[in-house]
This record gives C-alpha cells, structure tokens and sequence, in this order.
C-alpha cells in the first residue's frame, strides 16, 4: 500500500540534512533523561504528532481536548547507525524532553515511533543486533519509554535482514528491561487492505513471535487504499475484523477478547494521499464506537498537525484535514475510547485465602511499588484486606495487585504498584477457583506449591492445582 505522500513531503527536509546530523546530535549539553512517565490504560488514543514541528503542539492539543497520550513520530537514522528524531534532532532535545516530562506530570505519556515512509529505520542503516540495540536503548532511557512503536511500510516491510534484526535486538531488550524491572511493550504499526495484511507483513509478525519479542499490538494504517473505497469508517473496521482473524493465526493461544486486545487502528483523518478517499468525522466516531465495543487498544490517527479544517474542503495538505470539522474535533472524538483512571472498586473486601490455608499478603504492609505479594497465615491485618473491582482490579493499602513489567512468561512475579489501568492489573475468576490475568492468559499461582510463609506469587499456565486456587471475599 501507497502511504502517505504528506509524510514524505514533510519530512523531506530531515531527508536532506542527514549529511550534518551527526554535528547537530552531538553539539550543546546533554539533557537529563525524561521523567518516568504512568503507563497506559487499557484503551486509549494516542494520535501522531509530527517531531519536526514545535513540542508546544502537544500541550496545545491537550489544553483544547484532554487528550494525555501521544505517538511522536518520528525517529530515523541520521546517517551512521545513529538514532534521531527526524533524522536531525537529538532525542534528548530539551524542547521535547520538557514537553513530555509536562505531559507526563498531567497525567499523560508518550509512544515513540521508529521508521515512517520517509526516513529510515534504524534496523535498515544498523549492521548487526549489538549496535541496533545501543541505538534503541539510547531513545528508551533518553525518553524514559514503556512503549515503542515500529512504523514498518514501503520497501522496508520486505527486508526480512532488517526485520529479523530488529525482532531479535526488541527481545533481548524486553529481557533485560524486565530483569530490572522495567516494562518495556513494543508494536508494530503496519500497511493494510480492508481486507487485512499482506504477506510481507505476516512473515514480518511471525518472525517477531519465533524470535521471542512479546509483540503488545499491531496496529494498522487504515488509509491509502488506492483501489475506490470510499466509506472509510467501514473499511476501517474490515481492516480490524481481518486482522483478527490473522493475528489468530499466528497466536492461537490468545482468546478472543485478547487478540482484539491486541489491535490498533490509524486512519488519515480528512482527505487522504488517494484524494478520493476522506476519513469524516461521521466515520472517526464508527470506528471509536467499534473498537469501544471490540476492546481494541489503541486508536491514533495521522496526524496532530492537520486536525483543522483547510479554507476549502477537498484540499489535500500537511496542516489541515480538507474535510468539514472544528479544531480538534478528531482529537476530540478519538479521546472517547480513552479508559483513563480506573474507578474505585466497589466489590467485596476481606482475605483471599488460598493453599495451605493461608492468605494472600503484602509483605510486611509495605506500600512501595514493587512490595511482594505472598501467602501468608492469615492475621487479619490490613495487608491481607484485598478490595475485589467491578473493573478486574484486586486492591490492598490503596494500590493494586500487578504482574511485575507486564510479564507474560511463567513464573513473573506479583507485585504491588499504583493502580495504573493496565492489562497487568486486570484479574477475572476463571474454572476451579483460579483468578486469571486475561493480559497475560495465565493463572495466579503459589510458587513451587509452597505453604511456608513468604511464599511468592506468580502468573503460570492454568493447570487447575491447588496452588492455583483461591476463595475471594463476598
């Protein structure tokens, strides 16, 4: 598929300056890494928003909308293995290093995006899977990332060296991250057909799963058809229904809700390369109202910088949608999906009580994120007062009960942290009395079917034991 001539205009000038990147990125000061940021929720929207104009657009747009969660694209090679924003902007930018540490205080947090249809991605111009790494490391920590995201399209998508390089370089990173106790949650942002992917794209998602990467979400550009669509919106949602069934194919160990769990969807809002296909605001509030239904992660949209109306509808450009709409009516509406905060949980509240007859416990009542969760004898203390959620939380000492990282291996340890909205805090009563993390697909399981106090908990594959068993309070 043909994406996206206004990003390739747009990000001409980057094109052109790679040959004095490598001055401009190491000129000036270093800026201290970005602050930690919240995580996401489990849906939400978080549009593009275009590195090369100023970082104030971002708080512009959440000023206007609410909107906390944004995609900056984009980072590409500045010439050398040498990872930039737009080719020619340091990623320590204080600029941008500023504008997200604002975000993030509001609430809010980025996604990186690596590639685009204009630059190249870094997986192209590195020659080996040490260097990428350094290359991709070198943006998490500047940035303080839990969530990368890999715009893969044009000739790129076809480049099995460089995809397998990148998939391999991704998941020695989400190991080593989650040894420290960092998450670190990668997607793929792909070209697509109403009626789904091609098989470049497949084979790209297959070799991610063969190497090992934890791919979080594909998310799909639903634009640029160039074969007579016309209704955006429904094309859209083919595209959706169509990845389904092929990102089922390649992890038919995920349920339903899961691999739905697992998409995003990014239509060109307005008037799109293709002329004759326009993306309304009509067909941005089918698609909210479908994924809202689907429970599709993530919406975006291309791009921030266009979300007004042109003087004259019809206009194809870089800085307006050509189609009818307010200011920030796109954003606006894409916000919608967005699950922020979780409520407070409203179950019941009392001891879970599990193997040997003990109870599920806070080590030591300690509040820090990161506390252990374990058995232990039951004593009626308010480190052993679990609060069950309508919404999938299990609550103790005001914070939630957590996979550490958002782990889905055997044996990744439970934590206590902030209630962040995450897959990771979600638990729903599976057979046989288990409790399952849906996010992961695996059960809360008593460590090595110790009874001992101190025993740890973890996720493991539901098998239906005792260990795995757990009375909840009414």
């Amino acid at each position: 598929m043909t994406r996206s001539l206004l990003k390739a205009l747009a990000t001409a000038p980057a094109v052109l300056a790679l040959a004095t990147s490598a001055v401009v990125a190491t000129g000036g000061p270093a800026n201290a890494a970005a602050n930690p940021g919240p995580g996401f929720p489990a849906q939400y929207a978080a549009p593009y928003i275009e590195t090369w104009k100023s970082p104030s657009e971002m708080a512009n747009a959440r000023n206007a909308t609410g909107l906390k969660y944004y995609t900056l694209a984009f980072v590409i090679d500045g010439g050398g293995c040498n990872a930039l924003f737009n080719g020619n902007t340091p990623v320590t930018d204080a600029g941008w290093t500023s504008a997200v540490n604002s975000l993030r205080a509001a609430g809010g947090d980025v996604i990186v995006s690596f590639g685009g249809a204009a630059g190249i991605e870094p997986a192209l111009a590195c020659s080996d899977v040490s260097s990428l790494k350094t290359q991709y490391r070198k943006v998490i920590d500047a940035l303080n990332l839990t969530r990368v995201d890999f715009d893969i399209e044009g000739s790129a998508i076809a480049n099995t060296g460089a995809n397998d390089r990148r998939n391999k370089a991704l998941a020695q990173l989400q190991q080593e991250y989650a040894a420290a106790g960092r998450r670190l949650d990668v997607q793929y942002t792909l070209p697509v057909m109403p009626s789904g992917l091609d098989g470049n794209a497949t084979g790209l998602l297959s070799n991610a799963k063969s190497n090992g990467l934890n791919v979080n979400l594909v998310n799909v550009m639903t634009m640029d058809y160039y074969d007579g669509t016309w209704d955006m919106g429904k094309a859209a949602i083919d595209a959706a229904t169509a990845l389904r069934a092929q990102l089922g194919a390649i992890w038919p160990e995920k349920s339903d809700a899961q691999l739905w769990a697992m998409e995003g969807n990014t239509p060109m809002i307005g008037v799109n390369d293709d002329v004759s296909e326009i993306f309304t605001t009509g067909n941005a509030t089918t698609l909210v109202n479908f994924a809202k239904s689907k429970g599709i992660q993530e919406l975006a949209f291309w791009a921030i910088g266009r979300d007004k109306s042109c003087a004259t509808n019809g206009t194809l450009s870089d800085s307006c949608s050509g189609t009818s709409q307010s200011a920030w009516q796109f954003s606006s509406i894409f916000n919608t999906v967005t699950g922020g905060t979780p409520p407070p949980p409203t179950g019941g509240t009392g001891q879970i009580t599990g193997y040997g007859g003990k109870c599920v416990d806070v080590a030591g009542a300690n509040t820090a994120n990161g506390t252990a969760v374990q058995m232990y004898d039951c004593n009626g203390t308010s480190a052993q007062q679990w609060t069950v959620g309508s919404d999938g939380t299990i609550r103790a000492l005001g914070k939630c009960m957590d996979v550490t990282a958002a782990g889905t291996a055997n044996g990744t340890k439970i934590q206590l942290y902030d209630c962040n909205g995450t897959g990771a805090q979600v638990w729903q009563r599976g057979s046989n009395d288990s409790l399952v993390n849906p996010a992961a697909g695996k059960c809360l399981d008593v460590t090595d079917w110790s009874s001992a106090n101190g025993a740890r908990l973890q996720i493991w594959s539901c098998a239906g034991t005792a260990n795995q068993q757990f009375q909840l309070p009414a």
